[in-house]
């Protein structure tokens, strides 16, 4: 665990904002009033696989580099629904001054809303520093599933260094406050207390009124030796937390997916 700290602007780096907000339209369904991107933040509607609306983040350019500051903000007005994915992963690279970059992501979630938040993968790669800030804001009712996957590296190279933090508030109250840090720097990160040797670290949180506070108790998800390792995490809110390790990306959205498969019964 280490302390997040508020990095000054770097001039070789690139700012840039995305804005997303999307409401109710009166008939059943979802519009997007603002749909916003600048520099390597595209985000285009597309298909939707069920009610409401989909958003596809697709990368415009190279980024993360050393010294980018990129954020993302989401707002999912009263009684609307919204998906958001992304085209491919995102990977964390340096850039020429070794400047740190940061990413922060700001989710609200309104009254009888729903967000599903669920990107691909976070690549840290060999010589990058990352710091990725994750905020989310949910009504009494609203629901919310968000998922997060951290790779430590490319296939073949070490690690760069990684940062995350997610917090999560409903009714103004905390749901989750976590923070974890991988890579160069970070004391025993790969060892037994934290990754255990794996390279993929991720977290399934599924949030809404359907999930009782305090119900049930923590339990591990089934795995073949080598495949990774995870977890089921009821939370006082009420919501339930996945967290799983694993050897790389395609085995930790198993794990990942597994956990989501059950919750949904």
């Amino acid at each position: 665990m280490t302390a997040v700290l508020e990095q000054p602007p770097h001039p070789a780096g690139v700012r840039a904002t995305a804005r997303i907000v999307a409401e109710a339209d009166g008939h059943g369904g979802t519009r997007l009033p603002v749909l916003d991107g600048e520099g390597p933040l595209a985000p285009r509607r597309t298909r939707p696989s069920g009610p409401g609306a989909r958003v596809t983040m697709v990368g415009a350019m190279t980024a993360p580099l050393g010294g980018d500051r990129l954020r993302v903000e989401t707002e999912v007005r009263a009684g609307a629904r919204l998906d958001v994915d992304a085209a491919a992963a995102t990977v964390s690279l340096p850039g020429v001054t070794g400047a740190p970059a940061g990413y922060d992501v700001r989710l609200t979630v309104g009254p009888g809303a729903e967000l599903r938040w669920l990107p691909e993968p976070l690549i840290a790669a060999a010589g990058s520093d990352l710091v990725l800030t994750t905020e989310a804001e949910l009504a009494a009712d609203a629901r919310l599933v968000l998922r997060e996957e951290q790779v430590l590296g490319r296939a073949g190279e070490a690690p760069g260094r990684l940062v995350t933090r997610l917090s999560v508030r409903r009714r103004g109250r905390p749901l989750l406050d976590q923070e974890l840090a991988f890579g160069p720097g970070v004391p025993g990160w790969s060892g037994p207390a934290v990754l255990a040797g794996y390279a993929a670290v991720g977290q399934l949180l599924l949030a809404g009124p359907e999930f009782a506070d305090g119900a049930g108790e923590a339990y591990s998800l089934p795995a073949a030796a080598g495949e990774g390792e995870a977890v089921v995490t009821p939370l006082a809110g009420p919501a339930v937390l996945v967290t799983a390790v694993a050897p790389d990306a395609l085995r930790l959205r198993r794990l990942l997916d597994q956990g989501w498969a059950r919750l949904a019964r």
